[in-house]
């Protein structure tokens, strides 16, 4: 009997109209459309303006689009899971209002959060219900609406982030292809260089608070920069060995995008030329949770059935991994 994988089958995705330029950010903040490419790679972001609206409409507008173009019932779909940092509501699950207001009402949902690593962890988590034999349709979603954390004065942190969301659809697989190997790691010691206290149960909100900078993400670039650097390339090549994989084998690094010399610096380690190299990060910033899904959507039509892919992340936490898959379809 052949074993089971998941394998990705659609993918959608939605990001907001409002473009936040570096031109724009010029007026807000000490810097420059020059350094801000030059460091970081990104021209422009995405931001979700409308009050009351928040990482649901994101994700729920992400799955229209993936449902509108594969003609799919969402009342077939067996679990909805949110991968993101930014959940609507402390105590609420987010996954839960999104599946209802799409219409997956067969299915049961929850959210996952291991900040930038987020997606990348909810694919391990899929695999692992599809292999399973459970669960047939599994739709995975990242988004983020990462200006409700950011700080606008700071310089730091308020060029690199925005907001967005993907969609997709796992389904069981008996060819050998999709998700193969996974290598995800951890290191609680690196969550003061990257984080928000807001609302933390250690850091609870007291009445009368009055909203200071420990509401925002914090970031000590340099750690992160060099911690990132390292542990993406660390797991991308490790997954290569497991799977006795060469330079040569790989037809696409899907790196999480959040800062271009940290995804070049991951493809010189594996050896990749940058034709193999998925690339948004200077239409959307770092939309942590949003950055894989939305790779796949932008790069789908690119993507040949059997084509071998390294997905890698690095989010706050710290977390970070890598997964290797083959594409399931041709578009």
């Amino acid at each position: 009997m052949a074993k089971v994988t998941a394998v990705i089958t659609g993918v959608g995705k939605y990001v907001p109209d409002y473009i936040l330029t570096n031109k724009e950010l010029e007026t807000m903040v000490d810097t420059n459309d020059e350094w801000i490419v030059s460091r970081t790679g990104i021209r422009e972001r995405r931001i979700l303006k409308e009050e009351g609206k928040g990482t649901s409409f994101l994700c729920i507008e992400a799955a229209k689009d993936l449902f509108s173009k594969k003609k799919t019932d969402p009342k077939t779909i067996d679990l909805v899971i949110v991968s993101t940092a930014t959940r609507d509501m402390i105590a609420a699950s987010t996954a839960a209002y999104v599946a209802s207001e799409i219409g997956a009402t067969n299915a049961f949902s929850f959210d996952i959060d291991s900040a930038c690593s987020s997606f990348l962890y909810g694919m391990s988590v899929v695999s692992a219900f599809i292999e399973s034999g459970k669960y047939k349709k599994i739709l995975l979603i990242g988004g983020d609406k990462n200006s409700s954390m950011i700080n606008y004065n700071d310089r730091n942190t308020c060029i690199i982030f925005g907001d967005g969301a993907g969609a997709v659809l796992f389904e069981p697989n008996e060819e050998g292809l999709g998700v193969q190997d996974e290598y995800l790691r951890t290191d609680g010691t690196g969550r003061e260089f990257l984080r928000s206290l807001k609302s933390g149960s250690s850091y609870p909100p007291k009445l009368g608070d009055i909203i200071n900078e420990d509401n925002f993400v914090k970031q000590e670039g340099s750690t992160v920069f060099k911690r990132a650097v390292s542990e993406m390339a660390n797991v991308s090549e490790e997954i290569l060995k497991r799977n006795d994989l060469k330079k040569e084998d790989i037809n696409w690094l899907a790196a999480h995008q959040a800062n271009k010399r940290i995804i070049d610096a991951t493809a010189k380690r594996v050896g990749l030329d940058d034709s193999k190299v998925m690339m948004n990060i200077e239409k959307y910033g770092n939309t942590t949770s949003a950055t894989l899904p939305l790779l796949i959507a932008d790069y789908e039509k690119q993507l040949k059935k059997g084509d071998k892919i390294i997905f890698a992340a690095f989010g706050g936490g710290f977390s970070w991994g890598a997964i290797y898959m083959k594409w399931a379809y041709n578009s």
